[in-house]
């Protein structure tokens, strides 16, 4: 080796690394309960505080829910009621056969037992696995089972898993069980249970289970026309023909066709919402398409399930999930040695769907096939310029100058961070720059646009492929072709908070709504909220210490104490707040473009703290309508709002009177 080499420098090899001992003392078994507290994730998915509907909180309820749905499939009770209290705490009663008693504590606390492995007791249940409520148990900071049987209740207390009170007395309640549960809080931090979300869970209970009623807070909800109800209460735009509706042994299907674009699925297994499908939505898809193609001798497959809304539900013995969370179907079989999922939803679709066909010529048949006959025409039409729009998509691949990536993706089904994914559509190049500057490089996508995005309403989707701007938008979501494939969990619309910024919202917003509505209605957009007003002052001139206090408590470990002490406030109120804390006389900046924020102060909007209002479209939402009153060309009523609404707003000196 040279003399000059710089020892310092020299790294010490792995011969040289200290060997680190390896013994007996080294191997540890965890119990159940502290196996499922010390790895949540491989129970329940993710942990989450509550606000989206995949957070852990809402599997918890979700799997106490399930045990009382089984009872019900099993015509042991069709009655169950939930009470919500603060949000935070969680009560179930069900008038069911009531757990075992002799077994109660095993039943909710030891992993792997349970009365579903035996599949007399439970012929087509969801909870298979004996895990579910012992999950519930150990991830919850207090937690109460009373099973009700013959005459006597067993009453169980445990927190965090450990069994502190066992308790047996006479009652005279009905039979069943209840079970109370508040989530640990040093696990799910900040949660809360949002009231439409569980609403959401509880109504899909309903409308798979016809007969059932669920009190919420004593709201009674019950559906008396399953899955027909379900997409009648979610259907954004109108039916073109009344909702096709069949019901078999083991499945349910309804469906229609609307003047969208893409296709809307909802699909379910023993009850379970199957959000990401799995092979019955699968088989659905494919046989949906080929019965109509078969009954009228022609079509393409795209163009008769181009503007589908539809969903399915099927009851399989001993479903096998891709997961814990069971959001996503991977058994093939109805039942072990039975029918295969597809062959048994293939030939009910083609049976049914093909009668119905024959039958209902005027009010279904003729509607649905001129539908077919528009989606071919503008497939057609659309052939040329796709096929350009995708090369020069594909360019764009390459070197997008538009889009700034990320390394993590949402369709990277194997990366543990893939739902932190996200991209940001900004204005103009001084915003992006700014988020540019300051994102987090692994899951926060920049996509920026050049002015003012097309208003597409009521254009064709042509507009998506000839437009560039919206063409490499397309392209950098991979949306093409349906949700299967969307690149990012979050796509935020960052604009100014003034009316050019607001007016690109709602550019973007109805590009959305015009041609990729599932991509709103499986709350995957967002707006990002972002401060009207910095106001700071010199921590030495502020009088109130206990603000002080606060702000240097929510440092990071390593960071530093500023020589001033600042408030970033998204309203008026919040405003005024801030300027009473930090007085006297803060300093007060007022932002209008995202681009007047440094990157250094950006960071904050888009990090831990980053505020989202979600793009939401419920079934009073009549998209059509929204979007005519807004986007289409100088409506009278808008004309007539704007007219009826104009405040002039005089500036007088101070020293004078008003004018009468």
């Amino acid at each position: 080796m040279s003399d000059n080499v710089n020892k310092e420098n020299i790294q010490p090899s792995h011969a040289d690394q200290p060997v680190v001992a390896y013994t007996d003392d080294n191997i540890r078994h965890l119990s159940d309960m502290e196996h499922v507290r010390t790895r949540p994730g491989m129970y329940i998915g993710r942990l989450g505080d509550g606000s989206l509907p995949e957070d852990g909180i809402y599997v918890l309820l979700k799997e106490v829910i399930d045990n009382s749905i089984d009872e019900f499939k099993m015509n042991a009770g069709d009655r169950i009621e939930i009470d919500m209290e603060d949000n935070l705490r969680v009560t179930v009663r069900d008038y069911g056969r009531g757990i075992p008693q002799g077994k109660l504590v095993e039943a909710v606390s030891v992993l792997n037992t349970g009365g579903k492995y035996d599949s007399k007791a439970f012929h087509k249940s969801v909870g298979l696995n004996g895990v579910g409520v012992k999950a519930v148990n150990a991830l919850s900071s207090r937690f109460e089972v009373k099973s009700f049987r013959e005459g006597k209740v067993r009453h169980l207390v445990f927190e965090k898993g450990v069994l502190k009170q066992d308790n047996t007395s006479d009652s005279a309640d009905e039979t069943g069980t209840l079970v109370f549960f508040e989530p640990d809080n040093t696990l799910f931090k900040n949660y809360e249970f949002h009231d439409e979300i569980v609403e959401t869970m509880l109504r899909n209970y309903t409308y798979l289970n016809t007969g059932l009623t669920i009190m919420y807070n004593g709201q009674r909800i019950l559906s008396r026309h399953g899955l027909k109800d379900l997409l009648t209460d979610n259907m954004t735009v109108d039916g073109l023909y009344p909702i096709v509706h069949m019901k078999g042994e083991d499945i349910e299907i309804a469906f229609t066709h609307t003047n969208q674009y893409g296709e809307e699925y909802y699909s379910f297994v023993n009850g379970q919402h199957t959000t990401q499908g799995g092979t019955h939505q699968t088989a659905f898809k494919e046989h949906i398409a080929k019965t109509i193609k078969e009954f009228f001798g022609k079509y393409e497959y795209a163009d008769i399930r181009n503007g589908i809304v539809a969903a399915i539900a099927i009851n399989v013995e001993e479903p096998v999930f891709e997961s814990q969370t069971k959001i996503k179907l991977g058994s093939t079989l109805m039942a072990p040695g039975g029918d295969t999922i597809n062959k048994y939803v293939g030939d009910f679709i083609k049976r049914e769907v093909d009668n119905y066909l024959h039958i209902h010529k005027e009010d279904c048949t003729d509607i649905l096939e001129q539908k077919i006959k528009e989606n071919e025409h503008e497939r057609k039409a659309m052939a040329g310029v796709t096929k350009l729009a995708r090369e020069r998509a594909k360019k764009a691949n390459l070197h997008n100058r538009k889009l700034r990536d990320c390394r993590i993706h949402y369709s990277d089904s194997k990366n543990d961070r893939k739902e932190e994914s996200m991209i940001f559509i900004t204005e103009g190049d001084s915003a992006s720059g700014s988020i540019t500057k300051s994102r987090d490089v692994n899951t926060q996508a920049v996509f920026s646009l050049r002015g003012k995005p097309l208003n597409s309403f009521g254009l064709t989707k042509k507009v998506v492929y000839e437009n560039e701007e919206f063409n490499l938008l397309q392209a950098a979501l991979d949306i093409e072709d349906g949700l299967d494939t969307l690149r990012y969990n979050k796509v935020i619309v960052a604009t100014d908070a003034d009316v050019d910024g607001m007016h690109i919202r709602l550019l973007i917003i109805t590009f959305f709504l015009q041609f990729f509505p599932e991509l709103i209605k499986k709350g995957h957009v967002f707006v990002l909220q972002t401060p009207l007003f910095r106001v700071r002052n010199k921590r030495t001139k502020i009088k109130n210490k206990q603000v002080i206090k606060e702000a240097d408590a929510k440092l990071a470990q390593n960071e530093r104490k500023n020589d001033f002490i600042t408030r970033y406030c998204y309203s008026e109120e919040e405003r005024l707040n801030a300027i009473r804390d930090l007085g006297p006389d803060p300093e007060i900046t007022r932002f209008k473009g995202l681009g007047e924020i440094s990157p250094d102060e950006f960071v904050h909007f888009i990090g831990p703290d980053m505020r989202l209002e979600q793009v939401t479209l419920h079934k009073n939402d009549q998209v059509q309508k929204l979007l005519e009153y807004y986007m289409g060309k100088n409506t009278m009523e808008r004309q007539n709002f704007i007219i009826d609404n104009l405040v002039i707003e005089q500036d007088l000196p101070e020293d004078t009177d008003p004018i009468d």
